[in-house]
């Protein structure tokens, strides 16, 4: 269940990021574009963060955590991916 929630909250820091990038960039396409790719990074961080909280709090090995952070990572960050191909043409 963690897990759906910190992707959801992935996708919810996504939205955010694209309308900081309407609201700062304009309304054309380029800005989504371009907050979609400055949102992959720093999605790379929070889940890096999650990861780091499952190994040193919760007791799991990075090798237990590895695979989690893959998918909390990839989820939002391939949505991102597709906004980023939509509006990025």
């Amino acid at each position: 269940m963690h897990t759906l929630i910190v992707m959801g909250s992935g996708i919810v820091l996504l939205a955010l990021f694209l309308l900081a990038g309407r609201v700062l960039g304009g309304s054309g396409d380029a800005a989504l574009s371009t907050a979609a790719m400055w949102f992959v990074p720093a999605w790379f961080v929070g889940a890096g963060i999650n990861m780091a909280v499952g190994v040193i709090e919760a007791g799991y090995s990075v090798a237990e955590e590895l695979p989690i952070f893959l998918l909390v990572f990839a989820v939002p960050a391939a949505v991102a991916g597709l906004v980023w191909w939509k509006f990025g043409r």
